[in-house]
């Protein structure tokens, strides 16, 4: 069993599900690898008992560690993660994580390796699933942080633009800023277009004394020619590195409202510390169910949550299309932009 790609709220419960589901009801022997994929390729396993895990169920982050090391790209990483499967007897290999994680799952699941996946991504945005284990926790801080914005916005006359998380898509940004009561929430799904956004702000605190948040996923980009943003860098897995969209927008709320204007970006806040309860059951649900998938020989499978039951869903279909928010939803929250 690994946990790759980014730490998340809930994965000691999916961990803590595994191995109690394992032991007790099958009798396994479970292995944790350590940091991810790069476990694997430099075989650092260690074995995981029931007494490892106990108190794990509220706490955040992994036990076992995680990277985002990719073994595709990696000198002689895939040769590397069967020698070690092969010389550790390994029946079957749990793959916990997001979309990076996840397509190599189903690589390797290809390439015969038998995989079962979990999905974690705190942006929510693996497909045929609906909901990812630490996505609540990640807007519950969010909408936590907005909260105390709100009264020290009030105070000074400011705006506030808060930067979440949320690469390719805005779900923790459209649920955050609709239970926040953001004034505006930028998300990268909808290219915004700044003028139009300080206009809004502009005839919001034309009325008088107004405190205003503006939600931001990190991800989310200008309309072409209406704002300028610094050069792309990619990760290991392609994906570019983000962060500070926040500050950019910022400083031309700034200037072109004249309206004094603060930022923060919540950034590993959102996946760090305990999950909320809904995450606790949920992660716990997943663990049971990628065990019980693993004795049912339903490898290249994920476990997945649909009507409020866990099923397994093939990993292509899972990783195949990224999960944007929905139309109908991003309507509502339009309702209450300025």
């Amino acid at each position: 069993m690994l946990t790759g790609g980014g730490d998340c709220p809930g994965l000691n419960a999916v961990i803590r599900a595994v191995v109690r589901r394992g032991i007790r009801h099958f009798d396994d022997e479970i292995l944790g690898v350590r940091d991810g994929w790069a476990g694997l390729i430099e075989n650092r396993l260690d074995p995981l008992t029931i007494d490892d895990l106990r108190g794990m169920l509220p706490r955040g982050g992994t036990v076992l560690g995680t990277s985002r090391t990719n073994p595709f790209r990696a000198d002689g990483g895939v040769e590397a993660v069967f020698d070690t499967v092969e010389r550790g007897g390994i029946d079957a290999v749990v793959a916990i994580g997001g979309e990076g994680t996840l397509s190599c799952a189903l690589e390797f699941h290809r390439k015969g390796l038998p995989v079962v996946g979990v999905p974690k991504t705190i942006d929510n945005d693996i497909g045929v699933t609906e909901r990812t284990f630490g996505f609540d926790t990640a807007v519950t801080i969010a909408t936590e942080a907005i909260d105390r914005l709100h009264t020290t916005a009030e105070s000074h006359d400011r705006i506030m633009v808060v930067e979440v998380m949320g690469r390719h898509v805005g779900h923790i940004a459209t649920h955050a800023g609709i239970a926040g009561g953001a004034t505006r929430t930028l998300i990268p799904e909808h290219p915004f277009d700044i003028a139009e956004v300080c206009d809004s702000l502009n005839r919001r605190h034309g009325k008088g004394r107004w405190a205003s948040i503006v939600v931001v996923a990190e991800g989310a980009k200008p309309k072409p020619g209406t704002m300028e943003i610094p050069e792309e860098t990619r990760d290991e897995y392609g994906h570019i590195r983000l962060g500070g969209i926040a500050n950019l927008v910022a400083e031309q709320i700034e200037r072109r409202t004249g309206i004094e204007t603060r930022v923060t970006v919540l950034g590993h806040v959102q996946r760090g510390g305990t999950p909320t309860p809904f995450d606790r059951v949920l992660s716990t649900r997943y663990g049971v169910a990628a065990t019980d998938a693993v004795h049912d020989g339903a490898f290249g499978s994920m476990v997945a949550l649909q009507s409020d039951r866990i099923v397994t869903v093939p990993l292509e279909e899972a990783v195949k299309d990224l999960k944007t928010v929905d139309d109908q939803l991003w309507d509502v929250a339009r309702q209450f932009f300025a």
